[in-house]
């Protein structure tokens, strides 16, 4: 099933620890309702803008796989909401210049540069909700084993 032109379920999807521990990773009818949006709002206008691929490293994740790779359970890739984003795996652009275009051109509930350097994050990740979207920025960066997260 494609969510966009240029963005299918599948990739939204995949996961090695769900394929690997037996994990069920489809979403519920609302949370596809919510991975839509997203793809729509934030991931096609960025692959029509950059015209390059872009690569999802996480999108989807049910319950299940959430907790078998101990993320927070406050977090939106639950809810079909999130996607990490990564710009290099394909080349083309830059994380650094996906996050300036995200934050210049799109709405969006919450954006984190993740870890990396000042210069360049090792990924960006990303939500869309619908409804009021809050247009958070934040940065993750990993001190004495914690994540530790500020705003931007």
């Amino acid at each position: 099933m494609k969510l966009t032109e240029n963005l299918s379920l599948a990739e939204v999807i995949k996961s090695g620890t769900a394929k690997r521990l037996g994990i069920d990773n489809k979403p519920t009818p609302e949370h596809l309702a919510n991975l839509l949006l997203v793809a729509e709002h934030v991931f096609q206008p960025i692959r029509e803008h950059f015209g390059k691929p872009l690569y999802v490293s996480s999108g989807y994740r049910s319950e299940a796989l959430n907790k078998a790779i101990k993320g927070s359970s406050r977090s939106q890739h639950c809810k079909g909401e999130a996607l990490d984003l990564d710009a290099q795996v394909y080349g083309g652009f830059t994380n650094k210049e996906l996050f300036e275009y995200i934050k210049d051109n799109l709405v969006f509930d919450q954006m984190i540069w993740e870890f990396g350097t000042d210069d360049e994050p090792d990924w960006v990740h990303v939500s869309y909700k619908k409804g009021k979207n809050r247009g958070e920025m934040l940065r993750v960066e990993r001190v004495d084993g914690m994540n530790q997260y500020r705003v931007i």
